[in-house]
């Protein structure tokens, strides 16, 4: 009937709802409980259908034991020579960091004829799996979080009876060490149980559908709750829930229907495109120490190799090439296995460096050296070297590292760390970084804000709403796995992952820049956490540069005899480099790990010294000869590219001369040496002195102490306080009325939570000023001045120092000792100056950053505490003063006031750090003209590198000074010719030098030998162009103007020598761009 005033009864629309409407909130509780294993009705829900047969009884399994004693961690191949004893399920073994190997023999039931089959193990600590031939198969996780890795697959088809044999490698520590929280120092005491052991038969088509499940519901809860697509999502997975019936695989296999065609459904072509890579971070030394790290590398790797024989699309990217080499070492059939997944592109090693490490405090050649380290292990053990430089966990970005990374051969930089800045959101995700010099890096931020990522919807949809760059891309890098304390993705993210695939790669057409440092806004109180740490890293950066330069000298003098120590520095490098991994250089690892680096920093401190000194000999020709009796000299060597002048220190030595003045202890003389040259060496027979204006000390008419030289005059009151500081000259005073420098002040610094980590803002709210101390003097010149100041800074801490002022330097010394033991305190000390500035210049490797002096912004106020190296300079037109240290990285500064951190006492994770003595040095520089015109970077370098001495026979006061070959760099002071050393693969001389203000500079380096050849190089000693030795306009002889036809070739011969020695008197010229560094090559 066509009549539309009529119902046709034969229409059949949609379905009518005879339940209630689903509730958004119950409905995703309801299906969170139906896979969770600790909701209510866990027994029935679609866990308990994991595994359809499972066994732990002693029938089919024997478990052997041996405890390893005094916490030793032993080789494969000793543990099994050992003792075993019977244990079962249910013992407990420890105590923390103790090692127990198991003997595992397995029957397999005949009843799980035909199935694959799984060893389960959970003792809520590390463990790993061996062959009985002493390969690593796989890493065992315990514990009920998500980084748990308990099943082990014996056989994919079983044939029912079967003997199986392996051992297992038990750690007692748990995947962050064994504190209890997070961060919390180490229990000594921590016991972990056996808590499951079985053999057990999957229900894969049951973990089918939990993978599916997890994705279906992860859209409905984080996908926008006005989306279709969200609402299809819980719609599906209720539908699941009702579907399913626990002991009835038919309802699995509907629900698995039920979900495929919810996942079938594609992304539309202008969806997001996510490139997922497998990760597995591991700290190389952090809640554990580096003997764990090894086994934490061996237990992680070969569980993703596991896992790529299992997935032949799933690639694993890693980086440190110092954790490559351990398991080289210590692993032998498992580096094989990882050459052989490299070479199948499964395993995609990564990074550059010998390890991540920090970049705030390491040295420029220290950052130089962790690329060199990391691209030569990786071009030797896997033919090729690494494009991208892989950062995800430092705190923070020097302005440098474009440029660095450039001259390594390396084009992308990766991190996410800046993702946990506290006061302002990055603002890029793929961007252009330009570096100090301007050098340009391609940069990617992953948007999913984490490097430990679990492959779950809500990653994804974080990674498509965080990605700030949508205008101009469209891809995404997604890091997952589990990571911090290793471990690395599980067989569960792979598949979600595979449910969720649909990556298309697209070009990126144009890119936003950001420019210069990438401050980290977290983590600020790293720059003084653990300051012996930080001591030994500076003094052993400058003792290996003494060394290199010194064993470069004795190979140019003695190519063919002597032996440059290439071996010895490599190693010394490679523990320098190791701790300054950013978990450690930062002070945020436990104790043991300390323990650790004083052990690896005394041997390089001790060898290193005694390297040092016997090249010194050997250069003075001195080795085995005896020093005759009678009055000696001394020999002044000066490591540094430019001429000093300076009072130095000079032990008691009876066969010296009298000093013109001896220390106020009595232990050493101090005499005024002058002309020392650059990388070279002076004698000084004392005899004749050079002429000098006598420091003075005085009082004034308040008993205020006055010191003063032909440049400044200081007075200090009586607690210590610098009240005045004048420069004579320009009769310029440089402190105001009622403002004072050497003031210290105590800060309560209680962090939110990252204890060892991070100074918070409101930090200095709550400040109060050491004021009572005591003055005295100690020396009265006429070469030094010297008082001593004591002040008690808490009822447990005291602090003494002795300010120097010498007769020939603007500088003034504060000779440090502190007695520390604080909980959660702050020690700084601060300057007060008369100078107008709104930004103060920090020094960074290769250069300056200057940061601001207000907080008149977000971006400002969050620089409250910044990392600098050996100096901050505060100046104005005509004038600036500078503050410099010989061991710290912390600094602030506000308004006129600038401020040098030195000692924190946090208490987690270790509950002991930095009690105890402390000695270091910081001075003030006042000079003439700003920053940019003035000495300070060299002041920094003289503050740090100090000349060194020996006494020689007094025949050679005069000769020494041929004992090294002579390098200056000429016509521009604002170069530094920072290291020389021997290249690696070659007998030629390598010198890195670099612009140290942000100016152009043409350079002139000359050398006293003939230079066959330069060439410029970049760090890894790739020579990239020639550079013409010059030579004088009209120099070159032309035969073709000889009027004498019979001219002897010997003529000639003597031509070509005046020629050259007219040509090596000019060197060579090098233009030098704004804080750009320079590596030569020079074959002489």
């Amino acid at each position: 009937m066509n009549d539309p005033r009529h119902f046709d009864s034969r229409y059949k629309g949609p379905e009518t709802l005879e339940t209630p409407k689903l509730i958004r909130s119950i409905t995703i509780d309801r299906c969170s409980n139906f896979t969770s294993g600790g909701a209510n009705g866990n027994d029935i829900n679609l866990l308990s259908q994991l595994y359809k047969a499972r066994t732990n009884s002693e029938e089919f399994i024997s478990l052997l034991v041996y405890s390893v004693p005094d916490l030793r961690r032993i080789p494969f191949d000793e543990a099994v020579q050992q003792e075993f004893r019977p244990t079962r399920l249910g013992e407990w073994f420890g105590p923390s960091w103790s090692t127990h190997w198991f003997h595992v023999q397995l029957r397999i039931p005949n009843e799980f004829a035909g199935e694959e089959v799984h060893f389960i193990w959970n003792a809520d600590n590390e463990a790993l799996i061996w062959s009985i031939e002493g390969l690593p198969l796989q890493g065992l996780t315990g514990g009920a979080g998500s980084d748990a890795r308990h099943e082990y697959i014996l056989t994919t088809n079983a044939q029912g009876g079967e003997i199986i044999q392996f051992y297992i490698e038990m750690a007692c520590n748990g995947m962050f060490g064994a504190g209890n929280g997070l961060i919390g120092p180490p229990d000594p005491n921590r016991f972990f149980n056996l808590n499951e052991l079985d053999l057990a038969v999957p229900n894969r088509r049951a973990w089918d559908l939990l993978y599916d499940f997890q994705i279906i519901l992860g859209m409905a809860r984080d996908l926008p709750t006005d989306s279709l697509r969200a609402a299809q999502a819980l719609y599906t997975a209720n539908k699941i829930v009702n579907t399913f019936h626990p002991g009835s695989d038919d309802s699995i296999e509907e629900c698995l229907r039920i979900a495929h065609k919810f996942l079938s459904a594609k992304n539309g072509d202008s969806q997001h495109d996510i490139i997922a890579l497998g990760h597995c971070h591991i700290d190389t030394g952090w809640l554990w120490p580096f003997e764990e790290t090894i086994r934490k590398a061996a237990r992680s790797w070969s569980s993703q190799i596991d896992l790529m024989d299992r997935y032949p699309e799933y690639k694993f990217i890693c980086s440190q090439a110092q954790q490559y080499e351990w398991v080289k070492d210590n692993y032998p059939a498992l580096w094989d296995r990882i050459k052989e997944k490299i070479s199948m592109g499964q395993f995609l090693p990564t990074g550059g460096t010998w390890i991540e490490m920090d970049t705030n405090m390491p040295s420029g050649e220290s950052l130089c050296r962790q690329f060199l380290l990391g691209q030569r292990f990786y071009e030797e053990h896997f033919g090729k070297r690494c494009k991208i430089f892989w950062l995800p966990d430092s705190f923070g970005y020097a302005s440098q590292l474009p440029q660095l990374m450039h001259l390594a051969d390396m084009k992308y930089f990766f991190t996410q760390k800046l993702s946990w800045n506290n006061v302002n959101k990055f603002p890029f995700t793929t961007f252009w970084w330009a570096g100090l010099d301007g050098t340009k890096a391609l940069t990617h931020m992953a948007p999913s804000e984490t490097y430990n990522a679990q492959c779950t919807p809500e990653e994804l949809i974080r990674t498509v709403r965080n990605h700030r760059d949508k205008e101009y891309s469209n891809t995404s890098l997604l890091v997952y796995g589990n990571g911090d304390g290793g471990g690395g993705p599980l067989a569960s993210m792979i598949e979600r992952l595979r449910r969720m695939k649909n990556v298309v790669k697209r070009e990126t057409p144009v890119l936003a820049t950001w420019t210069g440092e990438m401050y980290f806004e977290l983590h600020r109180g790293i720059f003084t956490t653990h300051a012996l740490c930080k001591k030994f890293n500076r003094s052993c950066e400058l003792l290996l540069r003494d060394v290199e330069i010194l064993a470069t000298m004795a190979h140019i003098e003695w190519v063919n005899l002597f032996r440059y120590p290439k071996a010895d520095l490599d190693q010394f490098w490679k523990m320098i480099g190791l701790i300054q991994f950013h978990d450690v250089m930062s002070g945020s690892a436990i104790e043991m790990v300390y323990d650790d680096c004083l052990q690896m920093y005394a041997k390089v401190d001790m060898l290193a010294k005694q390297t040092r000194g016997a090249l010194i000999e050997k250069l003075l020709d001195l080795d085995g000869t005896p020093i005759p009796e009678g009055k000696q000299a001394l020999a002044v060597l000066n490591t540094l590219a430019w001429s000093r002048r300076e009072v130095i220190e000079v032990p008691l030595d009876e066969r010296l001369p009298t000093m013109k003045q001896y220390s106020a202890f009595g232990r050493t003389g101090y005499a005024l040496v002058e002309n020392v040259p650059p990388l070279g060496v002076k004698g000084f027979n004392f005899v004749e002195e050079p002429e000098y204006e006598p420091v003075k000390v005085s009082t004034d008419n308040n008993n205020n102490i006055v010191m003063e030289n032909i440049y400044i005059r200081a007075t200090f009151d009586k607690s210590g306080h610098l009240i005045g500081l004048t420069d004579k000259k320009l009769d310029r005073s440089l402190i105001r009325p009622d403002e004072r420098g050497n003031v210290f002040k105590m800060y309560e610094d209680i962090p939110l939570f990252w204890d060892a980590w991070d100074v918070e803002i409101y930090h200095l709210e709550k400040g109060r000023v050491v004021e009572e101390g005591s003055v005295q003097l100690l020396e009265q010149g006429p070469l030094r001045a010297a008082l001593l100041v004591e002040k008690r800074i808490s009822e447990t801490s005291r602090l003494r120092q002795i300010v120097v002022m010498t007769a020939i330097s603007r500088r003034i010394d504060f000779e440090t000792e502190v007695d520390w033991n604080e909980n959660r305190q702050f020690l700084k000390v601060e300057f007060a100056w008369d100078i107008m500035a709104d930004k103060v210049t920090y020094e960074t490797q290769y250069g300056t950053v200057q940061r601001p002096t207000h907080y008149n912004t977000s971006w400002d106020s969050a620089k409250f505490e910044v990392a600098g190296h050996k100096f901050a300079d505060i100046s104005e037109y005509g004038y600036g003063v500078a503050l410099l240290n010989d061991c710290k990285y912390g600094y602030a500064a506000h308004n006129n006031v600038v401020r040098l951190s030195l000692i924190r006492s946090p208490k987690a994770p270790d509950s002991n750090c930095d009690i105890g003595h402390h000695v270091f040095k910081y001075a003030i520089y006042p000079h003439e003209g700003h920053f940019m015109q003035s000495d300070v970077v060299r002041e920094g370098y003289n503050f740090n590198v100090p000349l060194l001495t020996k006494v020689v026979p007094q025949a050679k006061t005069n000769t020494v000074s041929n004992a090294f070959p002579k390098f200056r760099l000429e016509e521009a002071p604002n170069v530094v010719m920072d290291i020389l050393k021997r290249a690696e693969d070659s007998n030629d001389i390598i010198i890195r030098l670099y612009e140290a203000y942000g100016g152009h500079a043409r350079a002139r380096l000359m050398c006293s030998l003939p230079m066959k050849s330069v060439s410029r190089c970049n760090i890894l000693e790739d020579e990239m162009e020639s550079i013409q030795i010059t030579t004088q306009p009209g120099s070159a002889v032309d035969r073709t103007f000889s009027t004498n036809l019979r001219v002897l070739d010997d003529d000639i011969v003597e031509l070509h020598q005046q020629n050259e020695v007219r040509r090596q008197a000019e060197g060579i010229l090098l233009n030098v761009g704004p804080f750009q560094v320079v590596t030569l090559k020079i074959s002489l």
